[in-house]
């Protein structure tokens, strides 16, 4: 006989990750591909305005371009922000602090992504000066314009271990809550934690070409199709709680009922 104290905590704790969230885990899954789609859409339109060796003539003759690219990474951005509360209720079962840590490190992710975008929007203006300018202003325009330049990408370097650290938390908590395959889990926690390695190295003036961030976004790629497909795993009773089967042989025992924080 088993304890139905512990019964009714037990199901309490593990029934919503399959039925309850499994609207969250599809919706979740659309905004991780979603996001890769318009990420890598806004940033091809931006690099290859920005990468030009005339910066401001080439953001003068491609404003349009470069604000479209601009407004995709803020869709992005948002679906950021949208993970952070979205997944807080599936990871607060988990552990309170975890899930909050995750929250809170999506927003600021997608504050510092924000601010890069904003930057980068500065260049049209910058641009629009720079046509009128006698060659003396032109030339302190053009050096404004490279300080906006690398302040984008400092601020978008700073995102990026936002996201590392927003992955490895995520990962963290769904390996040990088996709400995902464990080998899925050990594979975001590994690709998030080179991206977070990989953007600190960046920061710190070692160009990495991106290289760091592979993993991870296939990772971003295969979860978005895995949490579409079959949203998140109902652990079994043995994986959830190890101490279920003996709590079942000694059903007479009245400890005290196990808490959401500490699972």
């Amino acid at each position: 006989m088993t304890d139905p104290v512990h019964t009714s905590t037990h199901d309490r704790l593990t029934a919503p990750a399959h039925a309850a969230f499994r609207g969250t885990a599809r919706v979740v899954g659309a905004i991780y591909l979603a996001g890769m789609v318009l990420g890598i859409g806004g940033n091809l339109l931006i690099l290859s305005i920005l990468g030009a060796s005339d910066q401001l003539s080439s953001v003068a003759e491609n404003s349009d371009l470069l604000a479209l690219g601009a407004v995709l990474w803020l869709f992005a951005v948002a679906g950021d922000a949208a993970h952070g509360i979205l997944m807080f209720p599936v990871l607060r079962p988990h552990g309170e602090r975890m899930a909050m840590a995750y929250f809170g490190a999506r927003v600021i992710e997608a504050t510092l992504v924000a601010v890069m975008t904003l930057l980068i929007v500065c260049q049209i203006p910058l641009s629009i000066a720079n046509e009128a300018a006698v060659p003396s202003e032109a030339t302190t325009l053009e050096a404004l314009s490279g300080v906006l330049h690398e302040a984008e990408l400092f601020a978008y370097e700073f995102g990026m271990v936002a996201l590392g650290v927003s992955g490895v938390v995520l990962c963290t908590v769904l390996h040990r809550s088996h709400l995902l395959p464990r080998g899925l889990a050990t594979w975001g926690l590994i690709g998030n934690a080179l991206l977070l390695a990989g953007s600190l190295l960046q920061i710190l003036g070692l160009e990495l070409n991106s290289i760091h961030t592979v993993l991870g976004g296939l990772w971003e790629v295969f979860i978005g199709v895995w949490l579409l497909t079959k949203g998140f795993v109902t652990p079994s009773p043995e994986a959830a709680d190890p101490s279920a089967a003996g709590r079942a042989v000694g059903a007479g025992h009245s400890g005290p009922v196990p808490t959401a924080r500490n699972r």
